[in-house]
């Protein structure tokens, strides 16, 4: 006898395609059936898009799940997921949809998998609203290892807007169950380096612009750091005509934080760099541990873990309160977010506590 499916509501608080990643994800994981409605109601394009169609289609095959209703623009799908097994799972979004995004909804599946699988995605590299490739690599990876996660990322090719075109390689190996994590003192940041690279046949100039750009910004804040932002142009491993800039600071006790921007048409690569590096400094002065790309991130790898995990943090976003509701509604997770009020606080730092559900991995 089946159960009825959980009905999850795909219109509220940041209503977009996180929604489908978390609760996909966890529907996989706990073997919970789910119906989501409403999806991306409130966007200009409502329903799915082929980088959302794309990642639950992969979710599905991971767990040899059966999904209804998926098709671009639909805005209801159905999924009841079968056993989550190992295997070679290729996605394409065929457009320059986020391969960041396809591994965010996937990650956390192929985890509970029974040996580790290889995920071959496709579609943009480096795209808008989405973290770029080399943050996945960068920041999320190092962070994800703290949890007991262990992935390989081999990036194949780079992908820009609007022609995609990227692929990653990414091999993940399977967990018994995830570690909490503690991560509540910032230290003092040691550390600035970066990339600003041009592709296709965009001027090499256009990433020195960029880079020198960050770096005069960065340095009217801080004044005591060599800053080591490469200029690069990307030659044989790029598809497609490109250029953006990622910077990443390090703290003494090994947290990371970014800053990026991607060009745009008519836009000054001055001021691309200037965005990346205001960017990073907003996410450095609020004395929290993670930046705001990393936070709503952790959420699901905290819902899954076995004990308490906190995360000192700056201003939590709507995208990190959407996770912790999905987390909640799907797992037996529980969070709450407190107002620090030590002395290295700014009036925005906040801790975020989970007492996790302990996820185990009845496959290993």
């Amino acid at each position: 006898m089946e159960s009825a499916a959980m009905q999850l509501d795909g219109s509220v608080m940041e209503g977009g395609g996180q929604i489908l990643r978390v609760s996909a994800a966890l529907s996989c994981i706990t073997g919970t059936a789910i119906k989501i409605t409403k999806i991306r109601a409130g966007r200009n394009t409502p329903g799915l898009r082929p980088q959302h169609l794309s990642g639950l289609q992969l979710v599905s095959d991971l767990c040899s799940g059966s999904l209804q209703g998926a098709s671009i623009g639909s805005t209801d799908i159905s999924l009841t997921p079968g056993k989550i097994r190992s295997a070679n799972h290729t996605a394409d979004t065929q457009t320059a949809g986020s391969v960041c995004l396809l591994l965010q909804v996937a990650l956390p599946c192929a985890l509970y998998a029974d040996a580790s699988s290889q995920l071959c995605l496709k579609g943009g590299t480096n795209a808008e609203m989405a973290p770029q490739i080399d943050y996945t690599i960068k920041v999320f990876k190092p962070i994800m290892e703290k949890f007991g996660v262990h992935f390989d990322c081999d990036l194949k090719m780079r992908g820009y807007y609007p022609k995609g075109g990227g692929e990653v390689i990414v091999t993940v190996n399977p967990v018994k169950e995830l570690q909490p994590v503690v991560m509540t003192e910032r230290g003092n940041i040691t550390k600035i380096y970066g990339r600003a690279f041009v592709a296709g046949v965009l001027p090499f100039k256009l990433a020195k612009d960029m880079s020198s750009a960050a770096v005069r910004t960065i340095r009217k804040e801080i004044k005591d750091l060599y800053i080591n932002i490469q200029s690069l142009q990307e030659k044989e491993k790029a598809c497609g005509n490109g250029n953006g800039i990622i910077i990443i600071a390090e703290s003494s006790t090994g947290c990371l934080y970014a800053g990026s921007s991607l060009g745009k048409k008519g836009v000054y690569a001055d001021k691309i760099g200037i965005e990346a590096a205001e960017m990073l400094l907003r996410n450095i002065r609020h004395n929290g541990c993670v930046d705001e790309f990393l936070q709503d991130q952790l959420i699901i790898f905290m819902a899954l873990a076995k004990g308490t995990s906190r995360i000192r943090t700056g201003p939590v976003t709507l995208h990190t309160q959407t996770a912790i509701h999905m987390a909640e509604q799907l797992t037996q997770a529980k969070f709450t977010i407190t107002k620090c009020t030590d002395e290295l606080s700014s009036n925005e730092t906040y801790i975020i506590e989970c007492q996790g559900s302990g996820a185990s991995n009845p496959n290993l």
